[in-house]
């Protein structure tokens, strides 16, 4: 145990923060660095490629529901660190040419990141980061799971984006969970490290299961890293407003009573890594890296 501690205490030195009550932020974030942000997690988690073309400026305004001078502002952003290029009469494009190379990281023994935070919030973006910063593989619920799950909820006679019903949450819900963490398992046996991903809200108010996952992972000669992604409320709403995702149009269609359920003040009731995705926290990539490096170094 004494061990373990002593990891925990090394990531918390790295600007990958541990648990501690915080208030949300009260201050407006600049529209313009919001849309930066989220476009530059896109770039380094390999959602845009190297050398694509970006829509016009008029375009991502209508796509992001703002003006074309944000848009500019935010492309402004992202030339400066060379992200995007921009050429007279031409298209602007995404420059990252280190998409290209491919990393690895080597642990004598497999090493299971459980990524959970709230929708927008960044988790799927931080998954994909650290895959392309380790090799592993990532394990997302919804990608695992989604389409399975769409075609139950039509066969119940429910909407296929239904993630609120007492049908939905008590009948296909725990199924999820459990295939994700089949998948997880799977690996861990193979001698696989893993990156799981999910909102896993219910599962990290607990403490009881998440001793089970770290009792299980320990078993099976794993170590567990459980990672929460902080977002404050403004940037998360104009994230799930961008992804136009059909499951959110509950949340955004009642933005504000979503909000009610929404604690930000929340963190699992164990050792933890806090990742923060808010505009004035770190970039995502740097934390990731930061995350990496300390994970393979504790082991």
């Amino acid at each position: 145990m004494s061990d373990q501690l002593t990891r925990w205490a090394s990531l918390a030195q790295v600007g990958v923060r541990m648990s501690r009550p915080r208030s949300s932020l009260t201050r407006s974030e600049p529209l313009a660095q919001q849309i930066a942000r989220n476009i530059e997690n896109d770039i380094q988690a390999g959602r845009l490629r190297h050398g694509e073309r970006l829509p016009s400026s008029r375009e991502l305004a209508q796509e992001w529901e703002v003006s074309v001078f944000t848009i500019n502002e935010a492309m402004d952003l992202l030339g400066k660190k060379g992200l995007v290029v921009s050429k007279a009469r031409s298209a602007r494009t995404v420059n990252a040419p280190d998409q290209e190379v491919r990393r690895e990281a080597s642990t004598s023994t497999p090493q299971v990141i459980m990524i959970g935070g709230y929708a927008g919030s960044g988790k799927t973006e931080l998954g994909r980061v650290l895959a392309r910063e380790t090799g592993w593989p990532m394990l997302d619920k919804d990608s695992l799971t989604r389409f399975v799950v769409e075609a139950a909820l039509e066969m119940m006679g429910l909407s296929r984006n239904d993630r609120e019903s007492e049908e939905y949450l008590t009948r296909i819900r725990p199924g999820e969970y459990s295939s994700l963490l089949e998948a997880m398992t799977e690996n861990v046996q193979v001698g696989n490290s893993a990156i799981v991903t999910a909102p896993f809200i219910r599962e990290f108010s607990d403490e009881a299961w998440l001793n089970r996952q770290f009792a299980a992972c320990r078993n099976l000669g794993a170590t567990l890293t459980v990672v929460w992604v902080y977002c404050d409320e403004e940037t998360m709403h104009t994230y799930v407003k961008h992804r136009d995702a059909p499951r959110d149009s509950s949340k955004l269609a009642n933005w504000e009573g979503y909000m009610k359920g929404v604690n930000l003040n929340f963190r699992p009731p164990v050792p933890h890594v806090v990742i923060d995705n808010s505009v004035s926290g770190g970039l995502l990539v740097d934390q990731a890296r930061s995350l990496v490096a300390k994970v393979v170094e504790g082991e």
